[in-house]
């Protein structure tokens, strides 16, 4: 047989010796066709490496055995943010045991993302995709929702009813437990380096950073957006660390921000934690292993990634939007980068 093309069940056919037919009962578990022809078909294929063509799988009703995964961020801050790999093992942990893979893709821009989605439905290549960095009137969630396509969140807060479901963490409120926790320290000049305001879950840190600020007159506040990268980390920390009037305290959106903040905080001779306190929404060995230790908000973002790959698995067996679940428990694992503020 020529090599360099697919396989058939014409090929498999003239090998085994039997019509195309008896092939497609043989390989679909239909009657028709004695067991000793059925396993010699299914013998054939094995030795022929053949696999069944994805449209015709959907044309049968099968599943594609896939669900998909799009990262649309920028690709030099993948391989330093361990949220990504710790999210990733948690999809795999989620899908053990079901003979089902994960498609992945990492994105340039939102329109990159969005044809994905509709190739990958149209090509019937995944049952169902996993969805992060939700916006406010996320354009991805129309779509997917038009395609009927079933997908999973993993968001901040529950899905309204008849939408895709999330797993969902209470940014708002984690904010809220760091900011208390600062305050009841001494300070009140605290600055928020945060990623892109797009993302549902930065604007609800900024909101509440906001909030926060105007219940004290003496406070002072701000957020200073970035795209995640230390570059861009570095960059808010050193114009925050040489304005008039300085922050006592910092806090940062991940830990690649945060170990960049305390960087460029060495470098100008401003002491952590005796002149600036520095705390990170992400927790990771990395920022564990940086002297001083940082303190962050640790979740167990594996289980949260088994989580949306569970509930995705249900999705796409039911019929209507399942209810949203609550992700794993945050909680403020306190180190040496925080301490009073000086009076």
């Amino acid at each position: 047989m020529a090599t360099g093309r697919r396989t058939t069940i014409a090929d498999i056919a003239a090998r085994a010796g039997v019509s195309i037919s008896a092939v497609s009962f043989a390989l679909n578990g239909r009657p028709g066709v004695s067991e000793t022809t059925r396993e010699r078909v299914r013998q054939v294929a094995r030795d022929l490496d053949w696999q069944p063509h994805t449209a015709a799988r959907a044309l049968g009703g099968a599943k594609a055995g896939s669900i998909g995964f799009v990262l649309n961020r920028p690709a030099r801050t993948l391989g330093t943010e361990s949220f990504f790999g710790d999210l990733i093992s948690g999809i795999q942990l989620g899908l053990t045991g079901t003979h089902i893979g994960m498609t992945l893709l990492v994105a340039r821009d939102a329109d990159e993302e969005l044809e994905t989605y509709r190739d990958w439905w149209r090509g019937h290549r995944v049952d169902g995709v996993i969805v992060i960095d939700p916006r406010r009137d996320d354009e991805r969630l129309r779509l997917l929702a038009d395609l009927g396509m079933p997908s999973v969140v993993v968001g901040s807060h529950p899905s309204p009813a008849g939408a895709a479901p999330s797993v969902w963490i209470d940014d708002s409120d984690a904010t809220e437990t760091v900011l208390r926790y600062l305050r009841a320290l001494g300070h009140r000049r605290i600055a928020h380096v945060s990623g892109p305001p797009e993302f549902e879950h930065t604007a609800l840190r900024i909101d509440r950073v906001r909030a926060f600020a105007g219940t004290d007159v003496d406070g002072r506040m701000e957020s200073v957006p970035t795209d995640y990268s230390a570059e861009a980390g570095a960059a808010a920390t050193r114009r925050l660390l040489s304005g008039a009037t300085r922050p006592t305290a910092i806090v940062f959106d991940n830990d690649v921000l945060a170990v960049a903040g305390l960087g460029v905080a060495s470098e100008m001779g401003v002491r952590v934690p005796q002149d600036v306190s520095i705390v990170s929404f992400d927790d990771s060995a990395m920022i564990r292993l940086v002297r001083p230790a940082i303190t962050s908000l640790t979740r167990d973002t594996v289980e949260l990634g088994q989580r949306a790959a569970v509930l995705l698995r249900e999705q796409i067996e039911s019929e209507v939007p399942l209810p949203s679940r609550p992700g794993p428990e945050l909680t403020l694992s306190v180190r040496e980068s925080t301490a009073r503020a000086a009076p």
